[in-house]
């Protein structure tokens, strides 16, 4: 007669005839990073069968609906954040979808930020840079991290939020310091990041104002909520309270000088360089101006993001929605810029 013990990791173990019989691994469709290439990331990227989740004690296995791409994802497969001692690593942060009970659910991203589901000493990580991702049938993740996908919202609107949209979200609501009828400047419109900002923040009572290099790009944010858009350093009519930065050297500069005296700049990502030309430490000390970094969100942010999505009709921004298969197209798109908000994967 068959027994059942308690394996490592949470495995069930068969027992039969006094041999020990692992339940077979399931296969199933993934785009993931292979290889590690840090002038041509995309060369690393591969889309074929991984193994399925594996059960372990507080964790949930979430059967991906639909899954939203970031930039994170890009450096990923640049060896940021990744070594190659983890690799082969499914890619994704973001995902909605259904979970073990029937449940309709969006993934919190960020694991080990309670102590749920890992070992106490375990720092934080995002998903992808310790474990596997969500571009996949299915991910696995701490039962802490998933939280109720709202009926208002379709399971790809709901994939947008958990990275871009809630790291817009907390630069806006908790760092930035503004309030209904301030002025914020958005660097770098047609971003995850930056879109989402002009939208949440528009829809808030923000006066946003963007900037981009591309016209279209200028026009499209205009339409989703900002005041007026301009080009990389051009002179605004007036000073703002606070600034979004993503883009980093090549904007860093203007945002200081667009700033009013007492003003907050916010800065989550560096796309085009850490290390700008002019630091304009005088104007920041002078003006007594404050520069805060910002990375991602927690968990209660995100509920209060959903929540807020739910409640003002307010709609992630989407470029492209691409089946799991055609992940590859949805990276050139990224890598090349030529896009205004989020590319989403659906399985």
């Amino acid at each position: 007669m068959g027994l059942c013990a308690a394996g490592e990791r949470g495995h069930t173990v068969a027992w039969f005839r006094g041999v020990a019989v692992r339940p077979k691994v399931g296969i199933m469709f993934a785009a993931y990073a292979a290889r590690i290439d840090r002038d041509q990331p995309l060369s690393g990227l591969e889309l074929g069968e991984r193994p399925e989740p594996q059960a372990r004690p507080g964790w949930t296995t979430v059967n991906v609906k639909a899954a939203s791409l970031n930039h994170h994802d890009l450096w990923s497969l640049r060896g940021v954040g990744l070594g190659e001692e983890s690799l082969p690593m499914i890619l994704g942060c973001d995902a909605a979808g259904i979970d073990e009970d029937g449940n309709e659910v969006v993934l919190h991203s960020v694991i080990g930020q309670s102590g749920h589901g890992v070992g106490p000493k375990e720092p934080r990580s995002i998903l992808t840079e310790r474990y596997q991702g969500t571009f996949a049938e299915k991910v696995t993740v701490p039962s802490w991290n998933l939280l109720p996908k709202p009926k208002e919202l379709s399971f790809e609107e709901a994939a947008c939020l958990p990275t871009a949209w809630l790291t817009a979200y907390r630069m806006l609501f908790t760092n930035a310091g503004v309030r209904p009828g301030d002025s914020v400047l958005v660097q770098g419109a047609g971003g995850g990041v930056a879109t989402a900002a002009i939208v949440l923040g528009a829809a808030a009572g923000l006066r946003m104002l963007a900037t981009s290099r591309d016209e279209a790009k200028r026009a499209r944010a205009v339409e989703l909520g900002a005041e007026s858009a301009y080009e990389p350093g051009e002179r605004l009519p007036r000073r703002v309270d606070a600034v979004i930065e993503t883009v980093g050297a090549a904007t860093w500069s203007h945002s200081v000088k667009s700033l009013k005296p007492g003003g907050t700049l916010v800065i989550s990502g560096a796309t085009s360089g850490p290390n700008p030309k002019a630091a304009e430490l005088n104007r920041i000390f002078f003006l007594e101006l404050k520069v805060v970094g910002s990375t991602m969100g927690g968990k209660d942010e995100l509920e209060d993001l959903l929540s807020f999505c739910a409640a003002r009709g307010v709609r992630p921004v989407i470029d492209s929605v691409l089946p799991l298969d055609r992940a590859r197209q949805g990276f050139e798109k990224m890598a090349g810029g030529d896009l205004f908000g989020k590319v989403v994967l659906t399985v």
